[in-house]
């Protein structure tokens, strides 16, 4: 993707198993561009490597192998490389309660990413900006409440304002609303488009809900045991999913109105024993069904392990059967 701001190719992180000699593979080979002023959101069950992933491109976890590239630019892991860059790629936590230490007012909250950068000059006012455009108006009202004085939706606003002091390019949002009263999401979720409109910040949002990808998106990567098996823009994704993966999780969906719901057969593999071809055959609803012997297709599902998709943003799958399906519909 030429325009990306934000990109990783070949992406792998792998830890050592807690028992034994073998190792995880968290992330297996990814490829994922993000543009300028585009939401991303990454999608999969959890266990899946999503949050390896958000945070490897954050620059928390060093990856075993493989690229992040800020404006094309790879990665530094030097310790000043590092500081400049997570000022350009800023974290969203999933739990607001989590992430805010109680004893610190909403001000220092906000101010403290400026003061850990040296970059005090206009605090007040910065902070204050940032409030504000969090939706937390007027925001001198709020500089001297404690997490435990605001609502869920609010504490994660300062959340929001926490990140965007730093005027950030990118943020990545790991599950932005899970932890959010159902009449509090959509509002968050509002946020973040308009911060998308009016600001041009780009955004990666990982979630195990396509549902959220359905009312944030502009594309989608699906990712299941390490890699993405599928990516696209989200209406294609969402209305006409070619992986079996992504059929299932979209079932469950009562806004797909996909009749019954899929579901999948066991756990995902344990990542240190990823099986040999498609790493999904175990769980696959197409190959219990025979479809994919009547494709032709079976025994690729099973000994011969689909091509990593190249990230971008065109339609790709990683399936055989999906592949069988277009080339004899081509």
């Amino acid at each position: 993707m030429n325009n990306a701001i934000l990109s990783a190719s070949d992406l792998r992180v792998e830890f050592q198993a807690r028992r034994g000699p073998d190792r995880a593979r968290a992330v297996d080979g990814v490829n994922i561009d993000i543009g300028e002023g585009e939401i991303v959101a990454l999608v999969g069950e959890s266990g899946c490597g999503k949050t390896t992933l958000a945070r490897t491109l954050l620059g928390l976890e060093r990856p075993t192998a493989g690229t992040i590239s800020h404006h094309g630019v790879p990665l530094s892991y030097t310790s000043r490389a590092l500081k400049a860059y997570r000022r350009l790629v800023q974290l969203v936590l999933q739990d607001p309660s989590g992430s805010l230490n109680p004893r610190h007012t909403v001000y220092e909250a906000v101010a403290e990413g400026l003061r850990v950068h040296g970059d005090v000059v206009d605090e007040r006012d910065r902070v204050a900006q940032a409030l504000a455009r969090a939706g937390l108006r007027p925001p001198e009202r709020f500089f001297l409440r404690y997490p435990h004085e605001l609502s869920g939706g609010q504490r994660q606003r300062v959340v929001i304002a926490g990140a965007l002091v730093l005027n950030p390019k990118v943020i990545i949002a790991d599950e932005p609303v899970a932890s959010l009263d159902a009449s509090v999401r959509g509002e968050i979720l509002a946020l973040l488009l308009r911060l998308r409109d009016e600001l041009g910040l780009a955004a990666l949002v990982v979630t195990h809900d396509l549902g959220l990808a359905w009312n944030i998106a502009d594309r989608v990567a699906v990712m299941y045991l390490g890699r993405i098996v599928e990516t696209g823009p989200v209406e294609k994704i969402l209305t006409a999913p070619e992986h079996p993966y992504t059929q299932a999780l979209l079932s469950v969906l009562p806004e797909a109105g996909a009749g019954e719901p899929i579901v999948l057969q066991g756990e995902p593999p344990d990542p240190t024993r990823i099986p040999p071809g498609c790493r999904f055959h175990v769980r696959c609803q197409v190959l219990a069904s025979g479809a994919a012997e009547s494709a032709g297709v079976d025994d690729h599902c099973r000994r011969v392990d689909p091509a990593i998709l190249s990230g971008g943003t065109d339609i790709q799958v990683a399936c055989h059967y999906a592949h069988a399906l277009n080339d004899h519909v081509h």
